[in-house]
């Protein structure tokens, strides 16, 4: 088994605490009068978040991708809001995706059929 590195961790439970505190914060705005398409589209975005630190955990290279493609949109949308908000999440896109693709993180996202040869 390949232990998981330490930035890995660290990056998962970002994306776990993230996507919960969203969802908790969804349900504690959420009024009937607003149940429509968008919001149920937001919520599962947030949702993601949840899945892809889940994931990252075990192991799963898919959900390294898929995180970094939740934080692309992230950073996508905040073009929408101010250049600051933009840089923020540009920044973050960046030190995010060093991490998950660091030569320690791609060894334990590599699938457990190749890491042995």
């Amino acid at each position: 088994m390949n232990k998981r590195p330490l930035i890995v961790t660290i990056v998962s439970w970002i994306f776990l605490v993230t996507g919960a505190i969203s969802v908790v914060y969804h349900f504690m705005t959420f009024h009937l009068h607003q149940a429509f398409l968008g919001e149920n589209a937001l919520l599962s975005v947030r949702l993601l978040a949840i899945v892809c630190g889940a994931f990252m955990f075990m192991g799963r290279n898919w959900a390294r991708w898929l995180a970094l493609a939740w934080m692309a949109f992230h950073v996508a949308l905040s073009f929408f809001h101010s250049l600051q908000e933009a840089l923020v999440h540009s920044v973050i896109f960046l030190l995010i995706a060093y991490a998950l693709f660091r030569p320690e993180a791609r060894a334990y996202f590599r699938p457990a059929s190749t890491r042995d040869a």
